[in-house]
């Protein structure tokens, strides 16, 4: 048996099925193993960085370890933004990158790299496999890995020779670790500070399960603690029938007016808030002065188990208060980004999978959402844009039975664009709102903030933020891709292409036009 047959056996008996791929000359006895390996789907990509995003959906949305080949370290380097946005998610993520073989290494020939290198700065395990009778063993090891921290990216840098050769036999899978139980004394110091009053609580990570929402959402019932959710969710169980919980502000002034008043900030699968980026005059750190911060539980422990404990200690028979289903349809008109989340919100499909890349219509659609049917919402973790599109591929292929509504700002869309010929060839159920403003309005927005200008529409910066001249044409260029696509103006036209969207199966693309921010 010849290595890539042995290590692709042995990732199918431990449970990674699907492996996400833009594979390369180094790569291909893995290709071909899997017609030895029925077990095992490969999808095709056109980018890498449409395979490590699509493998990070997979992971946030099946809950277990993802795979992702890559050709070599350029294919690396070029799927290295959602990998990193992966790592920020906490996604359990097995990279495998195809290497020369090994003899061939000491020519220095053209696509040579420090793989390793460039690994280690998003991996928590690197590895290069020396030996065919190691490789299957290598790769459980990988796997195992992924568990680790809450979950992270292995990456095993696979050379062509050890693919190749003969010698090889699959390997039993190993048991990834547990997620650390909940600490009593962080239980207590949390308990002692939810019941002196002027706490807030702020959940991230498996705390935005259902079921640590709803015991976050009792213990706030029985004290009357805040509670706030991180800005960007990795995976956030939300909308009509859960707790009403409203995210951290993506701005820094936001976030303080939210923090502000809180006597002890209680983190539970969190990070210590900071500011996205360093503003002239505004603070880095947003927990406020003379605010305390208890770490009930660290983003790579169980943040259930610990809010369920705390619940138990505070809460009582304290019961979670939830969302109504009331999502109204927007009034007619002409579309803004307002009445665009209003018309998602109030059209979304029962069990829908929401990715979030709307970028400035973010601050729109997260409380349009909250009473909107149930759904699962995605977001950008890393911030590294370019990742809506393709963690939408990968979620539709873990969960083929949920729809997946995608909103996409236009700018970011550009980087993983390809993404859409993946979503027709596997012809998965995915809705793309793309909201076209023909601008960088995010940046628009910045520009002002940092202390650089103001908002230009003109001249030779404004041009830098500029989408238009020409303006990209996305109802063609999804077309184009095999995706079915609309463009719509108003919000009547809107509500009709959602429905038209819901009511086939397979991908499409809504083209919505509104006017710029800023």
């Amino acid at each position: 048996m010849r290595g890539a047959e042995a290590l692709i056996g042995s990732l199918t008996g431990a449970g990674v099925d699907v492996c996400f791929m833009n594979p390369g000359t180094s790569e291909m006895h893995f290709v071909q193993a899997l017609d030895d390996v029925p077990e095992m789907r490969g999808v095709l990509t056109l980018f890498e960085g449409v395979a490590t995003g699509a493998a990070d959906g997979w992971a946030r949305i099946s809950g277990r370890p993802a795979a992702v080949l890559l050709h070599l370290g350029p294919g690396l380097g070029n799927g290295l933004a959602n990998l990193h946005n992966a790592r920020r998610a906490g996604t359990p993520l097995l990279c495998v990158v195809g290497a020369h073989a090994t003899d061939h290494v000491r020519h220095d020939a053209p696509l040579q790299s420090d793989i390793t290198a460039v690994a280690g700065t998003v991996s928590g395990w690197v590895h290069t496999s020396g030996h065919v009778r190691d490789v299957a063993d290598d790769a459980m090891r990988a796997v195992a890995a992924t568990g680790e921290r809450g979950g992270q990216i292995a990456t095993l840098v696979l050379p062509a020779d050890v693919s190749w050769t003969e010698g090889g036999a699959p390997a039993p899978p190993r048991t990834a670790p547990a997620p650390e139980p909940p600490a009593p004394s962080r239980v207590a110091a949390a308990a002692a500070a939810v019941r002196a009053g002027e706490a807030t609580i702020l959940l991230g990570g498996p705390a935005l399960s259902a079921a640590g929402t709803d015991a976050a959402a009792r213990i706030a019932a029985a004290t009357g603690a805040r509670l706030l959710v991180e800005t960007f969710p990795g995976c956030w169980e939300t909308g009509a029938g859960r707790p009403r919980i409203d995210k951290l502000g993506y701005f820094a002034e936001q976030a303080i007016g939210q923090l502000s008043g809180s006597r002890t900030l209680v983190l539970a699968g969190a990070r210590s808030p900071v500011s996205f980026f360093g503003y002239p005059g505004v603070p880095g750190d947003l927990v406020p002065d003379g605010c305390d911060v208890v770490g009930l539980a660290d983003p790579g422990s169980d943040a259930v188990a610990a809010l369920e404990a705390l619940a138990a200690e505070v809460a009582g028979p304290a019961v979670a208060e939830v969302a109504p289903h009331a999502a109204p349809e927007p009034a007619a008109g002409p579309l803004d980004v307002r009445s665009l989340c209003t018309a998602v919100a109030a059209t979304l499909p029962e069990r829908a999978i929401v990715v979030d890349e709307s970028v400035t219509a973010a601050a729109a659609l997260a409380p349009a959402l909250q009473t909107a049917a149930p759904h699962t919402q995605l977001a950008l973790t890393g911030g590294a844009i370019g990742d809506g599109l393709p963690v939408a591929t990968g979620a539709a292929v873990a969960a083929p039975d949920r729809p997946v509504v995608a909103v996409q700002a236009d700018g970011s869309a550009l980087y993983t664009l390809q993404a859409l010929w993946t979503q027709a060839r596997e012809r998965l159920d995915v809705t793309t709102v793309l909201i076209n403003n023909s601008a960088y309005s995010i940046l628009r927005v910045e520009l002002a903030r940092t202390g650089a200008g103001e908002a230009a529409h003109s001249g030779r910066a404004g041009r830098m933020l500029d989408l238009s001249d020409p303006t990209p044409d996305f109802t063609s260029l999804a077309t184009g891709l095999g995706v079915p696509a609309r463009r719509v103006t108003t919000t009547e036209d809107l509500l009709d292409a959602l429905r038209w969207a819901g009511a086939e199966p397979g991908p499409h693309l809504i083209e919505a036009v509104v006017p710029p921010l800023g």
